[in-house]
């Protein structure tokens, strides 16, 4: 038979806890939409992403209960956000240092001659007449 123990605390304490929860993760959400409206530059990617870091953290320590688990559940939680760490800085950096993303090989299409002056206009397509 499993003995899992659960951290033993008062219920209200813990619905205390989940609401406080809520309240600090509304509260990133309102910064983030208000940094959303503030042109940082290429600094929103970073602030947005930090903020989502946070709330991420607060999600896994709260409601995945790694602040009373094993402490090698954490260190796995935490080597996964610093491979997303790594995995994003690689990308900006390549994305940085591309200078002209647009294919080599596209050209811009003809441009279409104008009519000369005095010039009857090209007569409109004719519609389909047949009679059935």
């Amino acid at each position: 038979m499993s003995t899992h123990t659960e951290h033993a605390e008062n219920p209200k304490t813990e619905a205390v806890k989940y609401v406080a929860t809520l309240f600090v993760l509304l509260i990133l959400t309102a910064i983030t939409v208000g940094a959303s409206y503030i042109n940082f530059g290429s600094g929103n990617v970073v602030i947005a992403l930090a903020i989502a870091t946070v709330k991420a953290t607060i999600v896994g320590l709260i409601f995945m209960h790694l602040l009373h688990d094993k402490p090698v559940n954490a260190v796995i939680a935490i080597a996964g956000f610093i491979f997303l760490g790594i995995f994003l800085m690689f990308d900006f950096i390549d994305v940085d240092s591309r200078s002209n993303p647009q294919p080599i090989n596209l050209h811009a299409p003809p441009a279409a001659a104008a009519p000369a002056a005095g010039a009857p206009a090209a007569p409109a397509p004719a519609a389909d007449q047949r009679k059935e």
